[in-house]
């Protein structure tokens, strides 16, 4: 006897996985470029402080007693937006049709958007905070003994650096979260605000935020970093989503997107961002 059993199909798609950004803790955007696409920024220097002449003659070559006359530089940083990124891809309205609804114009550009564009600008801007960063002691491999000790090193080089103690963000990958779970010298407060916790902190350290971010979005061989968002400009300049319906050649929709965007670590700034990295091909333990 045969029998043809039944195949259904369920209108639902299997979605990935995929993190909200959090890059926005770690950033600002304290420059607008509408209109622009360089801005640049001014750099003033200081002048020292020196031993007020009371009494008697100056010193030769000073007619001042406040001291000798300096001048200060002027000089400027330049921050050009240098990502400008696209995509494009078609639907056949067949196929939206045959498909259930499930491969559609608004959900297809959603989870590009999730999927791709929301990592690639997350990884950039990282990429962008660990190459400038003004503190990048050697490559050292982390464990749960001294995770503690090395993420309190940065904490101090962020003092020293007189980098303001309140909005610092420690920002770690999941492996290294762990370790400091691990740790019998940390204690994590995740006493944390909703509307905080809702934009990614899990908790809090030394002061700091606590951000995780998986791996996949961070620079290689990625320890921890520890930031003040006053550091890193981290623009958007343009994000231009659109979905056309039967344009011409098409039977279906087009859909088109365009983000243009940058980040930039202000020179006078470096010393806020300290990066630990781990030695090449090295995982914590």
């Amino acid at each position: 006897m045969a029998i043809d059993l039944v195949t259904k199909f369920a209108p639902y798609t299997d979605e990935q996985f995929k993190n909200e950004s959090k890059k926005s803790l770690l950033t600002n955007d304290d420059f607008d470029w509408t209109g622009a696409h360089t801005i640049k920024v001014y750099k003033i220097s200081t002048s020292t402080m020196n031993d007020y002449k009371r009494n008697g003659p100056v010193p030769d070559g000073q007619w001042s007693r406040f001291g000798p006359i300096a001048d200060l530089d002027a000089t400027t940083e330049e921050m050009a937006l240098n990502k400008d990124r696209s995509f494009t891809f078609a639907i056949d309205k067949l196929d939206t049709d045959e498909t259930a609804q499930q491969l559609a114009g608004a959900s297809a550009l959603a989870r590009q958007n999730r999927e791709v564009v929301i990592p690639e600008v997350d990884s950039y801007t990282y990429g962008v905070m660990a190459a400038n960063a003004g503190h990048k002691p050697a490559a050292l491999a982390l464990t749960a003994a001294n995770i503690f000790e090395e993420i309190t090193k940065a904490s101090l080089a962020l003092d020293d650096a007189e980098v303001p103690e309140t909005g610092r963000v420690l920002l770690v990958t999941p492996a290294v979260y762990t370790l400091m779970k691990r740790s019998p010298d940390i204690t994590l407060d995740s006493d944390v605000g909703q509307e905080m916790r809702l934009r990614g902190v899990i908790s809090m350290m030394d002061g700091a935020a606590v951000v995780k971010v998986p791996a996949v979005r961070l620079p290689e061989n990625f320890g921890f970093m520890l930031a003040h968002p006053s550091a890193t400009v981290a623009p958007v300049k343009l994000e231009d989503f659109r979905t056309h319906q039967d344009p011409p050649g098409i039977s279906g929709a087009l859909v088109e997107g365009r983000i243009c965007y940058g980040a930039f670590v202000l020179d006078n700034k470096v010393k806020a961002i300290y990066y630990q990295a781990l030695p090449a091909a090295a995982r914590s333990k």
